[in-house]
C-alpha cells in the first residue's frame, strides 16, 4: 500500500483550507471530527447530513481533507482512523479553524430556506 500523505504544519495554507471546507459534506465530517476529540472511523460517515455517501465519494472527502493539512489519517488493519490536526493548524493560523466550525454550527441551526420563501423579481412595465 502506497503511504498517506499528510503535509508538514508549514505548508498548510489557508487557501487550502478554505477549499477543502468548501465543501458542505466535507465541513460536515470535519466538524464531526473535531468535535468528538477522538479519531472517527472513515464508515462512521457513510451518512452525512442525512445523506447517504459512497465509499468511493467518501475516500475522496478524505483525501481533500487529509491533503489540506486538517486531518491525519492512519491505517489500522482494514480501517482507516482520523484524527483532527487542530492544535497544529491553531498554532499556524489562531482562531481559524474554531471560527469556521463555529459557523458551520450556527448555520446548521438555522431553519432550512423554503423554496417558497424566495422573493420574486417584479415585473417590468
Amino acid at each position: 500500500m502506497r503511504p498517506l500523505f499528510h503535509p508538514s504544519v508549514e505548508d498548510v495554507t489557508v487557501e487550502a483550507i478554505l477549499h477543502a471546507l468548501s465543501d458542505p459534506v466535507r465541513v460536515a465530517i470535519y466538524a464531526d471530527i473535531v468535535g468528538s476529540g477522538c479519531s472517527q472511523n472513515c464508515s462512521t460517515f457513510l451518512s452525512v447530513s442525512n445523506k447517504t455517501i459512497p465509499k468511493s465519494t467518501l475516500s475522496q472527502h478524505f483525501k481533500a481533507l487529509r491533503e489540506a493539512g486538517l486531518i491525519r489519517s492512519e491505517r489500522r488493519g482494514v480501517e482507516m482512523q482520523n484524527t483532527s490536526r487542530c492544535a497544529e493548524i491553531e498554532n499556524r493560523f489562531p482562531g481559524l479553524i474554531k471560527a469556521i466550525v463555529n459557523a458551520h454550527n450556527i448555520q446548521l441551526k438555522e431553519k432550512p430556506r423554503s423554496s417558497g420563501s424566495k422573493r420574486k423579481r417584479p415585473r417590468p412595465q
